[in-house]
């Protein structure tokens, strides 16, 4: 994700038009969106790190772990492990990242590509924060760890306690929920709107489902970054809207004692 969020950041930059904001449904400002994209961008390091330094499970912790451990609703998932399920969800994964791309082939779009970068960018940030704040300071065993077929070696692992939540789930929905919004917001009588959408729900719940036979993530999992990812999508062009009248900003925020985000609602 961190490869993906830079080529988009430089993108953005080598743009010219990424102030044209005339005849756009949105209003950017470098003095607002640089700080949330620097601040997501920082966060989402940190987070990284925090993920990274986390200590994998000793043997007898992992011999100690039963099905039982695991909540209701989840439990049929512990012991998943399909290997070519984790292949094919890379590519709905990697793909989606491109969904945003497409859609300035749309002329109205297109013509304000620069500013679609901007918020492209702002919008995998702050996903990227809150996916990895959460999931560095959140130790969780995947499902593959209940499986008798896995080598103990990859139950060990530091990335075996990385369950919650669903980073591929949530980036995938961010994704292609920011497309539909954009395409929703430049084509407000488009009759293809609705199949954007559909497309957009789709792809997320694809990848979510692969990575739950994949023994990756629970559903409880999947299903957190599924409306994190859809959220940060609309969100973040909805609150860059000219027709919002009041002024509402959304920013990362980190501190000892709490990790998350601050609403800001000015009448």
């Amino acid at each position: 994700m961190k490869r993906i969020l830079t080529i988009c950041y430089l993108m953005t930059f080598l743009t010219g038009s990424a102030l044209a904001q005339d005849d756009s449904p949105y209003k950017t400002s470098f003095k607002v969106d640089a700080p949330i994209i620097a601040a997501g961008m920082g966060l989402s390091v940190y987070g990284l790190s925090l993920m990274q330094d986390k200590s994998g499970m000793s043997e007898a912790e992992i011999m100690a772990l039963s099905k039982e451990d695991v909540n209701g609703f989840d439990r049929f998932a512990a012991g998943y492990d399909s290997d070519k399920a984790k292949k094919l969800s890379d590519f709905p994964f990697y793909g989606s990242f491109a969904t945003p791309f497409l859609m300035l082939l749309n002329k109205n779009v297109g013509s304000k590509a620069g500013q679609v970068m901007v918020l492209y960018v702002e919008t995998m940030a702050v996903t990227g924060a809150f996916f990895t704040m959460t999931n560095g300071s959140v130790e969780r065993a995947r499902p593959l760890v209940y499986s008798n077929e896995v080598d103990i070696s990859d139950k060990n692992d530091a990335n075996a306690l990385n369950a919650f939540y669903a980073g591929h789930t949530a980036a995938t929905a961010s994704a292609t929920f920011f497309a539909a919004k954009i395409f929703h917001d430049f084509n407000p009588d488009s009759p293809a709107r609705p199949y954007v959408w559909a497309a957009a729900a789709a792809v997320p719940a694809a990848v979510g489902y692969l990575r739950l036979k994949a023994g990756k993530h629970f559903l409880t999992d999947n299903l957190l970054g599924y409306g994190m990812g859809a959220a940060a999508g609309i969100l973040v062009p909805q609150l860059h809207k000219k027709a919002n009248k009041r002024n509402i900003s959304l920013m990362p925020v980190s501190g000892k004692y709490f990790n998350g985000a601050l609403m800001t609602y000015t009448f």
